[in-house]
């Protein structure tokens, strides 16, 4: 079992919880060195794990994860899944990281510094979903977010036929929020869901058994406003609610799902309840589509104003 802190005092290391750490700071569980020492006269920064793949334009992946994070004053960490070659006007080409690559970048991450949240974004393939479920189990990490892409703005896809059976195996059951969009939501229930309802979010906390959910609705262009649909588990039962907001008309939407679930995650490593996290989230990203409608970058989709989130910050 992974250490989540520890404290030095003279001819002894102990860590907490596990309490299994002998003098040499080797520690029973992991064979290795511990070093996660925690300074009590230290100041923490409350941290996000992005896991998901780059772009190197800048919209949308960790690039994304990483400025919202900073946006709403969390420290973003990050473990790629994969390369992207890509811009505005769509990917060019994917080179996963491999699961053995991706499990040594969590590993060296989380072997010094645990996250008060993950963001899980691009998987690639179902051998690095079992990498990521296994290294959340090994080290007791929470706040899970899951934004299941499966396809870029663009209309690219990103993930391959297998990786919806691996995270229906391995990675819902152990997120606390997954994010899907309306594509995604129906690749997941097996059926067409052209509009974000509160029976429909439901549904799909039933079925996935992820402790919330929150549907986004960006997909349907039937009305003027658009409404977002978040459920969350609560004890026996589930708090839902609608956000609904006027549809703002911009070219620039790149990389909207990779931000909403990044400030998702950043918000639950502020401290926030999942709905309340889930609900500014929205609000946020609303800022920061309107706030970018007005820029050219690029000559496709461009990315949202990542800048316009600071007003968010709760801290």
């Amino acid at each position: 079992m992974p250490t989540q802190g520890a404290v030095d005092f003279p001819g002894f290391f102990i860590c907490f919880p596990c309490a299994a750490c002998v003098s040499k700071h080797v520690c029973r569980y992991r064979h290795i060195p511990s070093v996660k020492t925690l300074r009590m006269d230290k100041l923490h920064y409350p941290v996000v794990l992005s896991i998901a793949g780059s772009d190197p334009s800048g919209g949308a992946g960790i690039q994304a994860d990483i400025k919202t994070c900073a946006a709403l004053g969390v420290y973003a960490m990050t473990a790629l899944t994969a390369l992207t070659a890509q811009n505005t006007l769509g990917v060019r080409s994917v080179m996963p990281a491999g699961p053995a690559m991706l499990r040594a970048q969590l590993e060296a991450v989380l072997d010094d510094i645990t996250p008060d949240a993950v963001k899980i974004g691009m998987v690639p393939d179902a051998a690095s979903a079992k990498v990521i479920a296994g290294c959340i189990e090994t080290y007791r990490l929470g706040n899970i977010v899951l934004d299941p892409v499966m396809a870029a703005t663009s209309g690219h896809s990103l993930a391959g036929i297998d990786v919806l059976d691996a995270m229906w195996d391995s990675l819902f059951p152990l997120a606390d929020i997954i994010t899907p969009n309306l594509p995604e939501a129906s690749a997941i229930a097996g059926r067409a869901i052209s509009r974000a309802t509160t029976a429909d979010a439901l549904c799909l906390l039933e079925m996935t058994g992820a402790g919330g959910v929150l549907l986004k609705g960006g997909h349907d262009t039937s009305s003027d406003t658009l409404t977002d649909v978040i459920a969350i588990r609560t004890g026996g039962t589930a708090y839902t609610a609608e956000k609904r907001h006027r549809r703002i008309e911009s070219p620039n939407t790149h990389g909207t799902g990779c931000s909403l679930s990044s400030a998702v995650a950043a918000m639950l490593a502020l401290g926030l309840a999942p709905a309340e996290a889930a609900s500014r989230a929205v609000e946020a990203l609303a800022e920061a589509v309107e706030a970018g409608a007005g820029y050219g970058i690029g000559h496709g989709h461009g990315a949202v104003n990542h800048f316009a989130i600071e007003k968010f910050r709760i801290i």
